[in-house]
């Protein structure tokens, strides 16, 4: 992983990031409108609002993988957590464990925070994704359900 920097995402960066972020969408077979993209976009440039990006950057500083986090509320627990809303990594940056980078960045920024977790989900069949998330972290025995309003 030899020249990747880890770095909250800024204006600079909004080319890479909805170049990824469709990717992202692309892969999960999600129809996602730059209309869409550009509401994500103002969330992550407003200070104010719940959800966060980082960017890992190549030697060039060009955006080659993001990830976007929030805290959520356990009450059963009595604290917070952390969110982890989306991880990707371009394809051709893949197998340079960026995605370990961009989740323990996450995980810093929740230790700071005094978070007792940082939970994602994926899909089923995301064996690639699945292989560092079960290196990096441990499944649970949740079943996650939507329903849909």
């Amino acid at each position: 992983m030899t020249g990747i920097r880890i770095v909250p995402v800024a204006p600079e960066h909004r080319a890479d990031w909805d170049r990824l972020y469709a990717g992202y969408a692309a892969f999960y077979n999600v129809e996602q409108t730059p209309a869409m993209r550009e509401t994500v976009w103002s969330w992550l440039m407003d200070p104010a609002h719940e959800v966060k990006g980082l960017v890992a950057l190549d030697e060039a500083g060009r955006a080659v993988g993001l990830a976007h986090y929030r805290p959520y509320a356990r009450p059963l627990r009595g604290g917070y957590g952390g969110f982890l809303d989306d991880l990707f990594v371009d394809p051709a940056m893949r197998g340079r464990r960026i995605a370990d980078a961009l989740i323990e960045a996450v995980a810093a920024i929740g230790r700071q925070r005094g978070w007792g977790v940082i939970r994602w989900i994926t899909a089923d069949d995301n064996y690639r994704g699945r292989g560092v998330y079960d290196r990096l972290a441990t499944r649970t025995m949740w079943i996650t359900y939507d329903k849909a309003l």
